[in-house]
Formats: C-alpha cells, structure tokens, sequence
C-alpha cells in the first residue's frame, strides 16, 4: 500500500509500505477513507522533535473496517469507523475514569502511521466507534476532525470548565484551537474571546461561536483579555499550542480561581513555580482523552449540529501529502485533509 513516510526534516515521501495484518487478536484493519496532517505533524517535520530514521505518519483517520482479529466482538467489517489517536482497550480503570490517552495498554497510533491506503487499529473493540451506517460524503471531514482536533478541543474546553456564565479565552487559532471555540460554544460559554492574528481564522472562530477575536500576543494579549473582562481575566482559558510563550499567556489570561485547560503539545516549557503559587489559577490538560468523547461527538456530526470540518481548508490527494505539509508549516492552510 501508499502511506506517508518522514524521512528527515522537511522531506516528507509517499512510497509503497508493507500492507498491515492483523498481528494481536483484538486488532482490526481499516481501509482508510480520510486521513490529514496534524499540527503536531509539523514539530518532527521542522525538526523541532528528533524522530529517528524514516518513521511512517499520521494519526488521525477514518475508514471502513475490512478485517476484524479472533477477540473482536463488537466492531465488525463493513462499518465505518472513527477512531481516536490513542488505541485504547476502553476497559482499564484508567480508560473507565474517562482518561483513555493514559490506558495502561495505551498505543499511540503515530507509531503506526494512518496516512495512509489502510491501517492496523490496535485494542479496537476500545478504540473505534462505529458511525450509525455509512455517512454521507460531506460528513466525512466533520468525522475525521473528531478523531483529533474536535476531541482535543473539547477536552480543552473541558478541562478549562467552559460553560454557562463562563468568558473563555482561546490561545491558538490552529484547527484544536478553533475546535475549543466551537466546544466552548456547544458547552454554552457566554462569551468567547478567540485570540488569532488570521483573517481567514478569525472568520472560521466567529462562525464556531467566538464573540471577540484578540489579535495582541504576549503581554499584550494578556492585558486586552483583562480589559475585555473588567480586570481580572478570563473563567476559561484553553491553550493550544504548546511554545513557552502560549503557555504564560493562558497562564496570565486566567483569573483568579480560574480555570486552563492545556491541549497543545509542550516543547521546551517551564512555569515559575512562584507565579502558579499566586496565580491561584486551576491547571489541567495533557493528550485528551478522545475516545471518552467520541460517542458524543459522532452524534452531533450526524444530526448535523456542528461542522468541525470546516478546518480542512485544503484537501489533496494522499500522492501530494508532501505539499500538504509545506502548506500548513507555511500557515497557507488551517488543516489538510489527504485523500488516499
């Protein structure tokens, strides 16, 4: 089969990978219907993450199950399914505290590579969910969202106790970052402050449900989130990003009490123990959770009540993955949808 393979900094190849099998009882094989490219692609892609040798792509997916493993009882061939980027077995005490990216028999689905014609799902009777019957075309990009961005914007929102009455703040305005306004606004936050310096972003986050964009950044993002809300910053605030300076910004953006949930992947980052001592700020975050609320977010797609797929600014077919790329770390697109 075709899949995406890193093979240094920059250099992103499609070429022929071995077709999966089934290798454990309780794996499945998908054929993929939609896979993209994830922000979090980009930090091994700029080199920022060290990844040793060619290492296959790709986390995110959607499909249509093809082969099922001795142990699988409840996903069967022929159903589309979601799946989060953590295969989780569901049923650990862990998973069933609703922590599945911490499942004790967890496996990160980057270390197999879903860019690709088709993929092995580890641990599936826990990892997939099965859409009820097959989706119509135009759903698919709302469907592969929550196998990623939707659901790690959801558990930011989430972990930053989004909700009535609340002001939530949005640092990022990546496809998480925008999914977090959409969830804060399915949540019923009062006010959403979406912090974005992009016009095309800033649209997107108004049509999620934003009612501000803040385009200041650092400080002075800080100190117009504190005018916007009399002083004292925001209830909520959720970080996506991951860079030391997105990180203080929530930080400081949330008052007193507050809460942040922190969803963007951390690369070199420190808080000064004395500012959190003060800050008095509630901090929660971490990889989310997906699957815990994949259910939810595949009913809400197929009655047609939110559209996370308008984060796919840009869909090309899986033989240009390596455009697909270029575009997002060159912030020409929000999200690539690859088709294979």
């Amino acid at each position: 089969m075709r899949g995406v393979v890193l093979h240094t900094p920059g250099d992103v190849q499609v070429e022929e990978r071995p077709d999966p099998m089934i290798i454990e009882p309780t794996d499945a094989i998908i054929r993929v219907t939609a896979a993209c490219v994830c922000g979090s692609d980009l930090w091994p892609y700029r080199g920022v993450e060290k990844l040793d040798g060619p290492v296959p792509m790709g986390h995110e997916y959607v499909g249509v199950v093809e082969e099922v493993g001795s142990e699988v009882t409840t996903i069967k061939p022929g159903q589309f399914v979601v799946g989060s980027f953590w295969a989780s077995d569901n049923t650990c005490e862990t998973c069933r505290s609703g922590y599945q990216s911490a499942c004790v028999h967890r496996v990160l689905m980057g270390t197999i590579g879903t860019q690709a014609e088709r993929a092995r799902i580890p641990l599936a009777d826990g990892t997939l969910v099965a859409t009820p019957g097959m989706p119509d075309a135009d759903l698919i990009p709302s469907l592969l969202a929550a196998s990623d961005v939707l659901g790690t914007g959801w558990f930011g929102a989430v972990a930053a106790q989004a909700g009535p009455g609340k002001t939530v703040a949005v640092v990022g305005d990546g496809a998480v970052g925008l999914c977090a306004v959409l969830a804060a606004k399915q949540l019923g936050a009062e006010r959403i402050l979406a912090m974005s310096r992009h016009a095309p972003r800033q649209e997107l986050a108004r049509q999620f449900g934003a009612t501000d964009v803040v385009t200041e950044r650092g400080d002075e993002g800080v100190a117009r989130i504190k005018e916007l809300t009399g002083g004292l910053g925001a209830h909520s605030v959720v970080e996506a990003v991951g860079t030391q300076e997105s990180m203080t910004q929530a930080v400081r953006s949330t008052r007193p009490g507050g809460h942040m949930g922190f969803v963007g992947v951390s690369h070199d980052v420190s808080l000064p123990g004395d500012e959190l001592f003060f800050s008095l700020v509630h901090l929660h975050g971490g990889p989310a959770p997906v699957r815990e609320y994949l259910p939810k977010l595949i009913e809400l797609i197929a009655n047609r009540e939110i559209d996370p797929g308008k984060v796919f600014d840009l869909t090309l077919p899986l033989a240009q993955a390596a455009e697909g790329y270029r575009a997002m770390d060159e912030r020409r697109a929000i999200k690539v949808l690859l088709t294979p």
